[in-house]
């Protein structure tokens, strides 16, 4: 299938042939028509199958052809859970908008609210933000969306872990109107909060899932070491850092202070790296990530924050020193090298803190997970047996202890009664004069 099937307008599909786009993804060949006959859809597929184009393309070709509902109200706004992921969006938007009369703005917590404010009041037909921002602004009056035509929600199910339910709930309040179409995607379709919030959003959607929940990245390699301490990890990540080939390396932590930490501990060692966390403001986060994704840095060290959306194309190792918290996110950390047909390598250490995130890890990729080994850095740690069931525990000791205590019973006979028998039926039997007579009972009693 080519992007030439799908019947666009003649300037998208210029564009679409001048940016060297060819043949469509799985999750663009089922999203695309399907958004573009202007169902509601809830789409799923793994992180770098080409969503964004998903919902761009069905977004310009609806504004190319059909005729604003309003002339002031933005026509399409695209909402992302993080300001990175806005970033990535609103890039490769950008280079479909060029050259048209569409204009498109990115709306963000952490920069300029007057700044922004002022961007609005210039009515944008695209709108990217991040969801609390963009409530502020509606909050405020800054924009309207009475005339809003598309809703698109991208990492749909990270936004409602993020604790966005309430904002993404007052942005559609406030384009709610039988005209306005919603796309939303996700990770999975069996986050449980994503299908009751698509209740609330969607009309009759089509259901579009590629692959699992959770689908395997076929181009990278996974390799697990086991560690005994923060200090066997550290030297673990030197030994690879050092002896490993690759162009860039995404080191995956537990929390922000341990990417600083870790960064500055590369520094030392004359490695080129840099912390991304959230504690930093959006200026100095936007910073890191030009220069990381220019090449300008080797080694990026960050939290999750960096697993979603991000297309580093350069990044062909990442490493998780510490396990994810939540499970999926492996997945998606995974994610950021491989991309787009290349080859890439995870490395994951796994300590005693790590060990519960690891077997669920396992558990959702469906395999037994045999660890790697480095001479001269073998761990002692060889993994926590599982915990036993306390209840059954309890009550093995029980049973045990009222074996042993409970008192012997004594011996019954055995009382043998016969049929009964009707009184009418039975015989009048006299029975015997026991006492003594009145003569012996007076000599008796004297």
């Amino acid at each position: 299938m080519q992007f030439s099937d799908f019947g666009l307008e003649s300037r998208l599909m210029s564009t679409v042939e001048h940016l060297g786009f060819a043949e469509p993804t799985e999750i663009q060949q089922k999203a695309i028509p399907a958004a573009m006959q202007g169902h509601d859809l809830i789409a799923s597929s793994k992180t770098g199958s080409g969503k964004t184009l998903a919902f761009i393309i069905p977004a310009l070709q609806r504004l190319t052809k059909n005729r604003a509902l309003s002339k002031r109200d933005p026509r399409v706004v695209i909402l992302t859970p993080t300001r990175e992921l806005a970033k990535q969006v609103f890039s490769q938007l950008r280079l479909f908008t060029a050259n048209t009369q569409f204009k498109a703005v990115l709306i963000l917590g952490g920069e300029n609210f007057n700044d922004q404010v002022n961007v609005l009041e210039k009515d944008p037909h695209f709108i990217v933000a991040t969801p609390g921002r963009l409530a502020d602004h509606l909050t405020q009056g800054h924009f309207y969306l009475n005339g809003l035509e598309l809703l698109i929600l991208d990492e749909a199910d990270r936004m409602l872990d993020l604790g966005f339910a309430k904002q993404l709930s007052q942005i559609n309040k406030a384009a709610d109107h039988r005209k306005r179409q919603t796309l939303l995607f996700s990770a999975t379709l069996d986050h449980a909060q994503v299908n009751e919030f698509a209740i609330e959003l969607l009309k009759k959607p089509k259901r579009i899932a590629i692959g699992g929940a959770f689908t395997e990245h076929n181009d990278i390699t996974k390799r697990f070491y086991l560690a005994d301490n923060l200090d066997h990890k550290e030297a673990l990540l030197t030994h690879f850092l050092t002896s490993e080939t690759y162009q860039q390396v995404i080191i995956f932590t537990a929390t922000r202070s341990d990417t600083e930490r870790l960064a500055n501990l590369l520094t030392s060692k004359d490695f080129n790296a840099v912390a991304l966390s959230g504690e930093l403001n959006q200026g100095q986060r936007n910073q890191i990530m030009d220069g990381f994704s220019k090449g300008h840095h080797k080694i990026l060290v960050t939290t999750d924050l960096a697993s979603r959306g991000l297309d580093l194309v350069n990044v062909s190792l990442v490493i998780n020193f510490d396990m994810p918290k939540h499970t999926e996110e492996f997945i998606h950390r995974i994610g950021r090298t491989g991309r787009a047909g290349s080859k890439g390598d995870a490395i994951a250490f796994v300590g005693p803190k790590d060990w519960l995130s690891f077997k669920n890890v396992e558990g959702l990729i469906e395999q037994t997970v045999k660890f790697d080994q480095v001479d001269g850095l073998k761990a002692k740690f060889k993994g926590l047996k599982p915990k036993k069931d306390k209840t059954k525990a309890v009550m093995a000791n029980v049973n045990k202890a009222s074996k042993t205590q409970a008192p012997k019973m004594k011996k019954t006979t055995k009382k043998v009664f016969h049929a009964a028998k009707d009184v009418g039926d039975m015989p009048i039997i006299k029975r015997k004069n026991t006492l003594p007579s009145n003569t012996n009972r007076r000599q008796r009693y004297r």
